[in-house]
């Protein structure tokens, strides 16, 4: 069992009114975690922490941050095995999931430890005569970062380390369904010898989180807000920033098409569909949730794709190495199974999986013949499920894939650069790859969406830009003339 409690300023500590809430296993039903069940007033505990290890921590040179942060990912690292199970425990993942999740947190935190001294301006020519003019980057102030179960090492580590690389200070507010994962986030962090105050934890309830939400955003020290999470939910932090007047980064949903041209390398494609489709049991934002393919290749495509598919082996990440686990709860099958109905009753067709494990999991499903009116056809699904749509060409493709209200990742497989290179510039994405999958990160790059997907850039020069207030700031060298 994981008895986990809040940390505001440096301390673990209950929950102001000793509220917890439980935590169950997606694998058994049993209760793994029991955590401190946060309220506004803790909420707002947290922030004012936040708000007073601030000027310490913004005061630090670039290199004295750098090195906590360095530190940071090395605990990360050391954790490995700890954080596996608990992702396993809390979310149904497979192992190798939360190493993976593990490894490339510790690079997120390595890209924001080079970046503390790349928070740089510039000098801006001045049209008054002897005056010096510069724009100023400087940290904004507390961030609040919202953190998804579904990459929950990754996503928890990217929601705090670009805006700690930039001076700022942070409360995390983890997930209800992995509050260990991201408590161990926390810790880790402190392993690192952080000061008191600079990262703070909350978690609590689903039926709280309207008010500690609330709470979080109105704080008056809350200088930047970040979610990632469903876009039903990223619209109502939105709003709440905006009522607030603080700017917010939003990453949210997706519907990643996978375009598969003519002259497609068909091995590389499957390959990358495969993949894109079902690692994690398509619970990625970035997971291919829609192929589109043309059709004078689409028969053979599907007949090689099919056949790897049906070697994606489901079962107890507990008892087994198994490439698909759990999802996160059973709530999550009904949805696909829903998915799949309404697509079947409509004409598609099922060529594999579709019928269910029992409980939360769920074997891997291909649906072809997918079209407008099936709910499968716009409607996320995270979970897994891939469904196929026939082009009649390449300009179809290009159709097809926008013609969603999602716009993530997206990727396109052709032999031709220069055709798929065309493509990925008229996909409505914020990301697109030519020949790879649409799964895929790194720490470096600008990631985020267009759309019902989201606003703003995580990661390298584009985080910097989102966790930073860019100031004009002048000095005057000789005596000034005024007209009054």
């Amino acid at each position: 069992m994981n008895e986990i409690k809040l940390q505001i300023g440096g301390k673990d500590v209950a929950a102001n009114s000793g509220a917890t809430f439980e935590r169950k296993s997606p694998i058994t039903g049993a209760v793994v975690s029991t955590c401190a069940a946060a309220s506004a007033a803790d909420a707002r505990a947290a922030c004012d922490a936040a708000a007073k290890a601030f000027p310490a921590w913004s005061a630090l040179g670039p290199n004295a941050r750098r090195k906590f942060l360095m530190e940071a990912a090395a605990k990360l690292r050391a954790h490995g095995a700890d954080f596996s199970r608990l992702c396993v425990e809390e979310t149904g993942a497979i192992a190798g999931w939360g190493h993976f999740n593990t490894g490339f947190a510790a690079t997120l935190l390595e890209e924001a430890a080079a970046m503390t001294t790349q928070v740089i301006g510039e000098t801006l020519p001045s049209d008054v005569p002897g005056t010096f003019a510069m724009g100023v980057r400087q940290a904004a102030g507390v961030c609040v970062g919202m953190a998804p179960w579904n990459a929950p090492v990754i996503l928890g580590v990217r929601a705090i380390a670009a805006p700690l690389a930039c001076g700022n200070t942070v409360v995390l507010k983890a997930s209800e369904l992995c509050p260990a994962v991201h408590r161990l986030i926390v810790d880790c962090f402190n392993e690192a010898g952080l000061p008191a105050g600079v990262v703070n934890f909350v978690a609590h309830s689903a039926a709280d989180a309207p008010a500690v939400v609330e709470a979080l955003i109105a704080h008056p020290a809350v200088k930047r807000v970040n979610f990632t999470g469903s876009s039903r939910v990223g619209r109502i932090i939105g709003e709440l920033s905006g009522k607030h007047l603080k700017p917010c980064l939003l990453e949210l949903g997706g519907k990643a098409p996978l375009l598969i041209l003519d002259d497609a390398d068909l091995e590389e494609a499957v390959a990358a569909a495969a993949f894109g489709a079902f690692m994690h049991q398509g619970q990625i934002c970035m997971s291919t949730e829609r192929i589109i393919v043309t059709a004078g290749i689409a028969d053979e495509f599907l007949k090689r794709f099919v056949a790897k598919v049906k070697t994606l082996q489901v079962g107890d990440p507990t008892k087994g190495n198994f490439p698909i686990g759990a999802c996160v709860d059973a709530k999550t099958v009904d949805h696909v199974k829903a998915l799949i109905t309404d697509a079947t009753a409509k004409g598609a067709k099922v060529l594999t999986g579709g019928t269910g494990s029992g409980g939360a999991f769920f074997e891997p499903t291909v649906v072809d013949g997918v079209t407008k009116g099936m709910r499968i056809y716009g409607e996320e699904s995270f979970g897994p499920v891939v469904g196929v749509l026939r082009a009649r060409d390449t300009e179809h493709a290009v159709e097809l894939a926008n013609d969603c209200e999602y716009g993530l990742s997206a990727a396109v497989f052709s032999r031709n650069i220069n055709t798929a290179l065309s493509v990925a510039q008229r996909i409505d994405s914020g990301i697109c790859h030519i020949n790879s999958p649409t799964v895929q990160d790194e720490a470096q790059m600008p990631f985020g969406g267009t759309k019902a997907s989201g606003v703003g850039r995580f990661g390298g020069k584009a985080g910097v830009a989102e966790f930073t207030d860019l100031r004009w700031i002048s000095i005057s060298t000789q005596h000034r003339h005024y007209p009054i």
